[in-house]
This record gives structure tokens, C-alpha cells and sequence, in this order.
């Protein structure tokens, strides 16, 4: 059962989306015949709008696009002529890696924030998330709901109502406190001489959200633009339909139909009892079988208080085994030999080495090489869901997260407190 808020259009915009987007009702969809710089640039001004994807197509881009070849086609038929080809091609070449030619945008809209964290847990995916930083969440959807999760066996059981009064009241504090604090941000600091006065207020709202955002709670709705290969999404389906989350298995199963539109073949495997289906229950009985024996260890799971950042180790050889692997491709030496001539090396010669290897970053996009791959730190940080979505963003980090709680406590922005709110 969905929860989720459809978009209202009108005949002739379900005839324009229709040759664009999958389904026109549905909370998940691909995007198909269109350029990829389309797609691109539609993810790209999906993470700062408020508007439903194909809502956003319609107000913001068709306008710039020339449709009018289109006009036969209808991309929420399955494509049965492309599920032939691919079954031919998998039948001739029988190897995954023909799953990693064929990608897809797909949307997942309305999805809370505890589901955008699974969506977004894989490596090789590329994600844009509705950002929370530039996006107010005073206002509430079509059906009148403030922006957060109905789950139907939370509305249905003796909680319901609890939970709508609580999480309405923290919609409510939120849409309350976000004018007065623009108003007090305004004065603090007025626009400097010269500068946009659209630019200014642009810059005073997002700090104001960005102090606000929280006081959203963690089921707060979000919509997230994805991109991935066949081989991706069939890696992050198992996983899903392994999921204690609900919503989760739920979104697996959405997902699903609307991919096999695009790429069916690529994602044969993912609910067939002999192949994913025990893949996925390999996932939740390992990971049902270790919580059972960490919970019998250590029934009464207490946090205890240290330092927000601890660095809990790291490897003491790491700079003599990155200056070799700076070395390794320019010479014909093995990496033994390396390591031994790196730890006769002096200071200066040493210096000048990494200094060479780095050279003068003069942008943050400016990335050494993979040398810096050779050595590795490990921290445990206690942060605000905000900081840990950031760190979670990032795709080369080996991150891994405890479940989410209260027993941490929370923080108040100083932005708040000095507002006097």
C-alpha cells in the first residue's frame, strides 16, 4: 500500500509526460527519450525545488525543448523490442558486465529521509537528493499533510494519532520559528553595498533552513534523482528487499516494475527464488543472526560520553607506503624495493616528493592521485543528522552507521539561540 501524494494534471500534460516518464501516478519512475544533458540538468534543479520531477519538466523545461518529434511516442508502454535485444545479448555474452553499459535515471519522490539512506548507501550510483538546506518544509502537500512519512501500520495501530499530533507540532515549531528567524538575520546583517538584493535574501533563507532543518524529523519526505547501471540497481534491489524497513521493501518493489520498463533483462535475476530471492534472504538472516549474538553480548547498549571526533587508529607505515605508491608507476621496481629506498630517503627528499605528487591545488576539485588510496585513518564521530549526511554523501568513504536515536541527545544551532527562540 502507498502512502504517497499524487500530482494532478491535466489531459494534455499526461499526454506530453507520457512519451517522457514511465508513470505519470506513481511515486517512482524512469526518465527515457530524452538527452542525457536533459536529465542531468532536471536531477541538477530537482535538489533545490520543491516540485515533483514531472511537475518541474512541465513548469521549467518543456518550454526550452523541442517535443514536437515525439508526438508517438509513450514511454509508459513496456519496451518489449528492447527486452528482446537485451535478452539476446545476455544469452550470447552471458556476463555481468554487460550490466554496467546500461543506465537509468529513475526518480524515488516522497520517500523519508531514513530511506533516502539505504537508496543512497551504494558506491557506484550517482544520487541528488532534495536538499533540506534550501528548501523549506513549512508548507504542506496537496492532500494537506505536512511532508513526513504516513506509514499505514503506524496510522492504523493505537500510535496513529499520536504520531501525526507530535510530528504535526514539529512542523508546526518549524514553520512558526522560520520567519522570525529570517527577521532577525535580515537585521543582523544587511546587505553589504553593492550587493544583489536577490542574492542577499537567497543567502539569509539558507542559513535560516540550515539552522531550522533540525527540527525535521528523520521521516521527513524527500525526493532523490539516481542514476545507476543495471548491475547497480540490482545490487541495491537486494539489498532493499532484504530491508526491516517497510517503506523500503516497498520502494524495492516500485522500483522494480519501472526499471524492467527500461532495462529488463538486467534485472532478471533480482526477485527469482533460486537467484535473488536467497540472495536476499542470505543478507537479512546474517544480519538478523549477528544482531542476536552482539545483543546477547551486550544486552544494554548505553552510549557513553567521550569526544565528538576520535581517531581510533591508523596505520603508523602510511606515509612511507604512499610515498612508494607515488613511486610504483614511474618505475619498473617492485613495491619491496620501494618501501625500503622511501625509508632511507631524507626529510627534505621526502618533502619534496609529496610536494611534486600534490602540486599547487588551486581549486578543491584539484584531487591528488591515488597514492593517497595506500594509507587509511579511522574515526568514530558523534554528529547532528546533518553533518551525517554529508560525510554519508561521500562515495569513496567507508562509512559505516550506528541505528538512529535519541540516547545522543541533540544540539541547538547557535543561530537559534541567539535569535532568543
Amino acid at each position: 500500500m502507498s502512502s504517497s501524494t499524487p500530482d494532478a494534471f491535466t489531459e494534455e500534460e499526461q499526454t506530453l509526460l507520457s512519451r517522457y516518464f514511465t508513470n505519470l501516478d506513481g511515486p517512482v519512475f524512469a526518465l527515457i527519450n530524452l538527452p542525457e544533458v536533459v536529465k542531468g540538468a532536471l536531477f541538477a534543479r530537482y535538489s533545490r525545488s520543491p516540485k515533483s520531477l514531472r511537475r518541474l519538466f512541465l513548469d521549467e523545461f518543456v518550454d526550452e525543448l523541442d517535443v514536437t518529434g515525439d508526438a508517438t511516442l509513450d514511454a509508459t508502454v513496456g519496451l518489449r523490442r528492447a527486452e528482446q535485444l537485451y535478452e539476446r545479448i545476455f544469452s550470447e555474452y552471458g556476463d555481468d558486465s554487460v550490466a554496467q553499459l546500461g543506465g537509468v535515471h529513475l526518480a524515488c519522490e516522497q520517500a523519508s529521509n531514513v530511506l533516502t539512506k539505504v537508496l543512497e548507501r551504494g558506491r557506484l550510483m550517482s544520487y541528488l537528493e532534495q536538499s533540506t538546506r534550501y528548501i523549506p518544509y513549512d508548507l504542506r502537500l496537496d492532500s494537506g499533510h505536512y511532508r513526513y512519512v504516513r506509514e499505514p501500520a503506524i496510522l492504523d495501530s493505537p500510535f496513529g494519532a499520536r504520531y501525526v499530533g507530535e510530528m504535526d507540532r514539529m512542523f508546526d515549531t518549524y514553520g512558526e520559528l522560520l520567519p522570525a528567524l529570517q527577521t532577525f538575520v535580515q537585521q543582523r546583517t544587511p546587505a553589504a553595498a553593492g550587493a544583489s538584493p536577490m542574492a542577499h535574501r537567497l543567502a539569509v533563507r539558507a542559513a535560516c533552513l540550515d539552522a531550522l532543518r533540525g527540527l525535521l524529523p528523520a521521516g521527513s519526505l524527500s525526493n532523490v534523482g539516481i542514476y545507476g547501471t543495471g548491475q547497480s540497481y540490482e545490487l541495491l534491489l537486494l539489498r532493499m528487499r532484504s530491508h526491516p524497513l517497510p517503506e523500503a521493501r516497498r520502494y524495492a518493489d516500485l522500483m522494480l516494475t519501472e526499471l524492467r520498463k527500461v532495462i529488463p533483462s538486467f534485472l532478471t535475476r533480482v526477485d527469482r527464488p533460486e537467484r535473488g530471492g536467497v540472495w536476499s534472504e542470505y543478507l537479512a538472516e546474517t544480519e538478523a543472526a549477528t544482531a542476536e549474538i552482539v545483543n546477547d553480548l551486550w544486552p544494554v547498549q548505553a552510549p557513553q560520553p567521550g569526544a565528538h571526533v576520535t581517531l581510533t587508529d591508523f596505520d603508523p607505515a602510511g606515509e612511507d607506503k604512499v610515498l612508494a605508491a607515488i613511486c610504483y608507476p614511474l618505475t619498473n621496481l617492485p613495491e619491496a624495493e620501494l618501501l625500503r629506498r622511501v625509508r632511507a630517503l631524507s626529510e627534505s627528499q621526502r618533502s619534496a616528493l609529496l610536494a611534486a605528487y600534490v602540486g599547487r591545488r588551486t581549486n578543491r576539485r584539484h584531487r591528488p592521485g591515488r597514492a593517497f588510496e595506500r594509507t587509511d585513518y579511522r574515526f568514530d564521530i558523534v554528529a547532528d543528522y546533518g553533518a551525517f549526511r554529508d560525510l554519508q554523501r561521500h562515495r569513496l568513504l567507508s562509512i559505516e552507521w550506528q541505528p538512529l536515536g535519541t540516547d545522543l541527545g541533540y544540539e541547538v544551532p547557535e543561530l537559534v539561540e541567539e535569535a532568543g527562540l
